[in-house]
Formats: structure tokens, C-alpha cells, sequence
């Protein structure tokens, strides 16, 4: 991929970098970001102004659009640093794709790939510092768009805000996961947002999800909104099951994110001669291949979390343990992927796109 910088975009460099007040030992996801962020507005039929600053509060009316009727989506995904100060960011190109895609639906306009990718570079290239060499280690890289008009009729907004932040990041999840399947609460419905990354889509999940941690529980596995009978995604996360020495994971859909992660599992599955179908998934199947033992693995798939195993899941009130396993797929693809992010292998797909 061949990454330039848009004339269009004025840069004002951060006069004293926060870099040292930094301890890049101790992150909470999400939670410290790098010096300089990028922003565009959307204004009389086009993307404009353009610029790179640093990083701070921006102001907005408490009547713009977004607060009042949600129109908002944004994506996920990392910048990395090999062991030679090399950067480099996974698979941008399915990002980008996505946050249209997902623009398209909640009737925000689409965002121009030149500047998409040059405020990327630019940024990537300012603030390279604030990535950190080893395996774990990231810069998480939050692009988001969100109506602006102020006014608090029922319609779609004619001002936009296009913003990219930057924030440092170790691994996502420590420890086990315990997951819930839900039995009453959905993510998605057919013919809604379910496969956007709108923003309504996240907030929906938190009180279902509050109801599973004070239950000992770390995450829900979604099921179908109309029989709660399949399994589809796990949190933020698309899901995968091995049985024996398969893997199962559910089709996208309406209901379902069509995840970076997912796809590159399912082609590394492919190349390593291990079967993967790709199918609806019963709650009443995976139970069964628990008892008779040929459930080995359950794990999440996303960028923030690379790959989380799944230590235990529950339905109906019963807690179903999940054998630690010696040959686990999860750790193995995990380091087949961190390997290719990281350049410390071969990368037979063109996933890994240079910046610096």
C-alpha cells in the first residue's frame, strides 16, 4: 500500500510531549493516549479542514445530533513496532472498508481513503514514540465519526466530525474469562446495526454484561434474538469453538461483525490444513460436545484482544468448566498472528503494511 500525506492536511505539532509522564508498565486499556489526534468536519456536501493538533477536549453543543439520536460508529485497530523500529499497522485496508460500510448504514457520508490513510501515516509517523517493541505491546488506533448539526429534530445530520485517536496498549484481557450465554438479552437483529460498529451497539451491551460480572462472569456469548438457541458473538468479540480438532465459528450476518481478526483465523486455518466450518452454532450442541468431551476450546477474536481462551461458560444456571489444553489452538494461532503484526515471520498474505 502506497501511504502519503494529503496537502489538505495542516499539521501543529504538540508543543511539550506527555510521553515521560507516561508508565508504559502499568496501562488501562483505552486510557492514556499519544500526543497529537487527527480531525475533519463534514460541511456543505464535503469532507473538510483537515488537520492534525494535539491532543485535548473539543468543544460541541450539548443539542448536536449524536447525543440525541446516536449516530456515531468508529473502528478498532493497532500500529506495531519490531524489534528494529519498524511500524506497522494489520490488514488497514479492512478497517477502513468497515468504518464505510458501517457509515453507509447509520447514514453518515463515507470518508475519502486518501485522507483516511495519509492522517494514519502522519500520525503514526509523529507519534512513533508512544509505540513500545515486544509482543503485547500496541498502539490502539480509534477512528470515529459522529453527527454534529446542532438541533434535536428526528433526521439525520448534515455536520460531521471525523476524528483518529492514539492510545497505548499491553494485553487486553489477564487471567480466565467466564463467559455467560445469554438467555433473554441480543445484541443484533436481522435487518439492524448488528454488523456495524455503530456506538448504540456497544452501550446496549454493558447493563446485560454488568448483570454477568455480578455473577462471577467476565463476558456474554450472544444468542439469536428470535429462539436464543445460537451462539453468535462473545462481548466485542467474534467467537470461536473447537471440537476435537475443529473449528467452528459463526456465519456473518445482519447480527454478526464481520471481524479483522475472524477472517485472518479462518485464513490461517486454511493454510495450516485445519478445518474450519463456518456455520450456525447451537447453545444445545456445544453443550452436548461438553458432556460426551470432544468440546476442547472456546475463544474470542477481536483487535483489542488478539485471541482470549474462555475458561468456563454457563447456561441455565450451570457452570461448565473447560479443560486446560496442552495443544491449544488459541495459543497457537495467537502466536501465528502476533508473529506476522510483529515481522518477526513471513507474511504470505500481504497483511502487514510498513509505515516507518
Amino acid at each position: 500500500m502506497n501511504i502519503t500525506t494529503p496537502s489538505s492536511i495542516t499539521v501543529q505539532k504538540t508543543s511539550t510531549s506527555r510521553i515521560n509522564d507516561v508508565n508504559f508498565d502499568s496501562l488501562e486499556f483505552g486510557t492514556v493516549f499519544s500526543d497529537h489526534m487527527f480531525s475533519c468536519d463534514y460541511k456543505d456536501g464535503r469532507w473538510q479542514n483537515a488537520q492534525i493538533l494535539p491532543y485535548g477536549p473539543i468543544s460541541i453543543s450539548p443539542a448536536a445530533k449524536v447525543f440525541h439520536y446516536g449516530q456515531a460508529v468508529f473502528e478498532g485497530m493497532k500500529a506495531y513496532k519490531d524489534d528494529d523500529g519498524g511500524v506497522f499497522m494489520f490488514r488497514p485496508d479492512e478497517n477502513f472498508r468497515r468504518i464505510n460500510k458501517s457509515s453507509k448504514r447509520m447514514a453518515i457520508p463515507e470518508f475519502p481513503e486518501e485522507l483516511f490513510f495519509g492522517a494514519l501515516n502522519t500520525l503514526l509517523e509523529m507519534d512513533k514514540d508512544w509505540i513500545k517493541p515486544g509482543l503485547g505491546n500496541s498502539l490502539y488506533i480509534r477512528p470515529f465519526a459522529m453527527a454534529t448539526q446542532v438541533g434535536v429534530s428526528a433526521s439525520a445530520s448534515n455536520e460531521y466530525k471525523f476524528i483518529i485517536l492514539l492510545s497505548p496498549a499491553q494485553a487486553y484481557y489477564s487471567g480466565d474469562v467466564k463467559v455467560v450465554f445469554s438467555e433473554h438479552y441480543s445484541r443484533a437483529a436481522d435487518g439492524g446495526v448488528g454488523f456495524a460498529k455503530a456506538a448504540g451497539n456497544y452501550g446496549a451491551q454493558f447493563y446485560p454484561t454488568n448483570l454477568a460480572k455480578e455473577k462471577g462472569f467476565q463476558q456474554v456469548i450472544w444468542t439469536d434474538s428470535h429462539t436464543h438457541e445460537y451462539l453468535e458473538e462473545a462481548g466485542t468479540m467474534n467467537i470461536f469453538f473447537r471440537i476435537n480438532d475443529s473449528l467452528l465459528t459463526a456465519p456473518t450476518s445482519d447480527r454478526i461483525l464481520d471481524g479483522v481478526t475472524r477472517k485472518s483465523l479462518l485464513k490461517l486455518a486454511e493454510t495450516m490444513g485445519i478445518k474450519a466450518e463456518v456455520r450456525p452454532v447451537k447453545v444445545a450442541e456445544i453443550k452436548e460436545a461438553h458432556a460426551n468431551g470432544s468440546l476442547k476450546e472456546i475463544f474470542g477474536a477481536g483487535t483489542a484482544a488478539v485471541i482470549s481462551p474462555i475458561s468456563a461458560f454457563s447456561h441455565g444456571e450451570v457452570t461448565y468448566d473447560l479443560p486446560k489444553q496442552e495443544d491449544s489452538y488459541a495459543a497457537m494461532f495467537k502466536s501465528r498472528l502476533m508473529d506476522i503484526q510483529y515481522n518477526r515471520s513471513e507474511d504470505p498474505f500481504g497483511w502487514r503494511y510498513r509505515v516507518v
